[in-house]
C-alpha cells in the first residue's frame, strides 16, 4: 500500500498520467518521423514518375524540294534533340518527321537516308503535292509524341525556342506560338502588305496571332481536338486560335533562308491571304450589301437632281461624262461583287464534295 492507497486505487490513478505522456511522445515524436518519412517517400515517387514520364517531342517539317538546305536542317535539329535528351528535358523516344510534299528534286531520298542513319528521324511522303497546309496537317495527325512542334525546313524560323516551347508546355500550357519579335529581314513591298494584312483580317473579325505564321507548339490533346476540324479549305493560322486552351507566345529573330528559293512566291502568298479572308469572315458579303445601298441612294439622289434641274432650275449638264462614267463605275462594282460571290461559292462546292486532303504513300 502506498499512500494510504491500495494495489488497484493505484493502478487506476497511473492511468491518467501514463495515457498522456504516451500521447504526447506519439503525437510529436514518433508521428512526425513517420510523416517525415512518408513524405520522403512522396518525393522520390514524384521524382520518379517525372523520369518516367518524360515529355515525347515530335517536330514536323513539311517538305517541297528541300534538297539544298535538308542536310543542314538535320544536323541542326539532331544536335538539338541530343542536347535536350542529355539535359532531361524530352525523352529519349523523340523524334523528327518530315513530309515530303510531292517533291520533284532528292528531297525523299535524302529523308530516306537520314531515316537510315538515324533512328530520330523519320519520313511521311505524300503521293502527290497538296499543298503546305495539307502537308503540315498529315504531319501533325501522322506523328507521334506528347507535343508536336511545327516548323519550315528552310532554317529561317529559330529552331533554338524549341526548348523555351517545351518549358512553357511544362508550365501548363497546351498552346505555345512563334512569334516574329521584328521584320527586319523582308523587304518594304513584303512588310508594308504583311502588317496590313494582318490588320484588315483583325478589322474583319479573324482571331490571329499577329505575325505568327505555323512555327508553333501543340499537345496532344490540342492535336485531337484539331482532328474533329473537316475543313477542305485549310487556313491553319484562323483555325488554331478557334481552338482555345491555355496558351503562350515565345519570341524569335527571323533569319535569312539557309539555302534554296522560297516555296512562297506572291501568287501563293495572294491565294494563302485569301483564303484567310474568306474562310473565316462574311464581312466582304457585307460589304458588297452595304456598297450596293449606298449605290442605289446615290443614283436615287441623282434622278431627283436631274428632275430639278430639268424642270425648276430649267438647266442640264451637257457630255458624256455623265452618263458613261456611272456606266463604268457601276458596272465594275458589279464584276467585284460578282468575283467576290464567286470566291465563297467556290469554297462552298469544295467543302461539299469532302474530298479527302492528302494521300499518304508512305511512312517511315
Amino acid at each position: 500500500m502506498a499512500f494510504g492507497f491500495d494495489a488497484y486505487v493505484s493502478g487506476a490513478i497511473a492511468i491518467i498520467p501514463i495515457t498522456l505522456s504516451s500521447y504526447i511522445l506519439q503525437r510529436f515524436v514518433v508521428f512526425n518521423k513517420e510523416k517525415e518519412t512518408i513524405k520522403i517517400i512522396l518525393t522520390k515517387t514524384i521524382k520518379l514518375r517525372i523520369l518516367v514520364s518524360k515529355t515525347r517531342l515530335a517536330i514536323v517539317l513539311p517538305c517541297y524540294n528541300e534538297e539544298e538546305v535538308l542536310p543542314e536542317t538535320n544536323s541542326r535539329l539532331l544536335k538539338l534533340l541530343e542536347q535536350m535528351i542529355q539535359s532531361g528535358v524530352i525523352a529519349e523516344n523523340s523524334g523528327i518527321y518530315y513530309v515530303d510534299d510531292g517533291s520533284r528534286d532528292r528531297t525523299w531520298e535524302i529523308i530516306e537516308n537520314f531515316n537510315l542513319e538515324n533512328s530520330f528521324v523519320h519520313g511521311i511522303k505524300l503521293s502527290r503535292n497538296r499543298g503546305h497546309q495539307n502537308a503540315l496537317l498529315a504531319g501533325l495527325f501522322t506523328a507521334e509524341g506528347d507535343v508536336i512542334v511545327s516548323i519550315d525546313a528552310d532554317l529561317q524560323d529559330d529552331i533554338n525556342v524549341i526548348k523555351e516551347m517545351v518549358d512553357r508546355y511544362l508550365e501548363g500550357n497546351e498552346i505555345i506560338y512563334g512569334v516574329r519579335s521584328s521584320r527586319g529581314t523582308d523587304t518594304f513591298f513584303k512588310r508594308f502588305t504583311a502588317q496590313m494584312y494582318y490588320r484588315l483580317l483583325k478589322s474583319m473579325g479573324v482571331d490571329l496571332v499577329y505575325n505568327h505564321a505555323d512555327y508553333r507548339l501543340m499537345s496532344r490533346k490540342v492535336i485531337d481536338c484539331l482532328k474533329g476540324f473537316k475543313e477542305v479549305n485549310l487556313f491553319l493560322r484562323g483555325i488554331i486560335p478557334q481552338l482555345g486552351f491555355s496558351t503562350a507566345t515565345v519570341f524569335f529573330e527571323r533569319r535569312e533562308r539557309f539555302a534554296g528559293e522560297s516555296k512562297y512566291p506572291l501568287r501563293k502568298m495572294l491565294m494563302l491571304a485569301m483564303d484567310g479572308i474568306t474562310s473565316f469572315s462574311v464581312v466582304p458579303l457585307r460589304m458588297i450589301t452595304m456598297l450596293g445601298l449606298l449605290i442605289s441612294i446615290g443614283s436615287f439622289t441623282m434622278v431627283i437632281w436631274i428632275i430639278v434641274g430639268k424642270f425648276i432650275l430649267e438647266a442640264t449638264i451637257p457630255g458624256w461624262a455623265s452618263s458613261v462614267l456611272p456606266i463604268y463605275f457601276i458596272g465594275g462594282i458589279q464584276l467585284l461583287s460578282t468575283g467576290i460571290l464567286g470566291e465563297y461559292l467556290s469554297k462552298v462546292y469544295m467543302e461539299t464534295k469532302q474530298r479527302p486532303l492528302y494521300f499518304i504513300e508512305s511512312v517511315i
